[in-house]
């Protein structure tokens, strides 16, 4: 239940202690977060394209039974989602492209929000696992809304502070 949150903690605040010790381009929160997201993306983003026969993590099935009723080709969704998340990584570790990016992602997990409610409510599991319940679902959703718009507003904080020093 808790691994995607890893997957982007553990690389933030990794990158962050290479800031610390030198390392230019983490010398920032932002920065360091929207890696991290970039790293949790490009992980997460693998299980979309992931054949059924694949149970070391999330597979396109299992996936696709998270989609709810109301939203047309769950297949297609599945793989756009997941080109989504690799485009958004991306964009995330591109400096140029971080703000629109970040804004991008932020926009997608609200729209993911329904699968990942959907999931919950009807008990959707991955390989048989227990469902992940709402109250976590909802509350980590709603982590990687804050982290992509702390990562994209950041920049945007950052081009003011240049602007205002010219």
């Amino acid at each position: 239940m808790f691994i995607t949150l890893l997957l982007l903690a553990v690389p933030t605040v990794a990158l962050r202690v290479l800031g610390v010790l030198g390392v230019a381009r983490f010398a920032t929160w932002q920065v360091c977060a929207a890696h991290g997201l970039a790293f949790m993306l490009l992980m997460t983003g693998a299980a979309h394209f992931a054949p059924a026969s694949v149970t070391a993590i999330p597979n396109h099935d299992d996936l696709t039974a998270m989609v709810p009723s109301f939203i047309p080709f769950p297949d297609f969704t599945v793989y756009a989602t997941g080109v989504l998340e690799y485009l958004g990584a991306l964009g995330l570790v591109l400096e140029r492209f971080r703000r629109p990016a970040g804004l991008a992602l932020a926009l997608m997990f609200v729209l993911l929000l329904p699968a990942n409610i959907h999931a919950a409510v009807d008990h959707i599991s991955f390989h048989g696992d227990p469902a992940t319940p709402l109250w976590f679902r909802v509350p980590e959703q709603l982590v990687y809304i804050a982290v992509a718009l702390f990562a994209a507003l950041g920049v945007a904080s950052k081009t003011r502070a240049t602007v205002a020093a010219t």
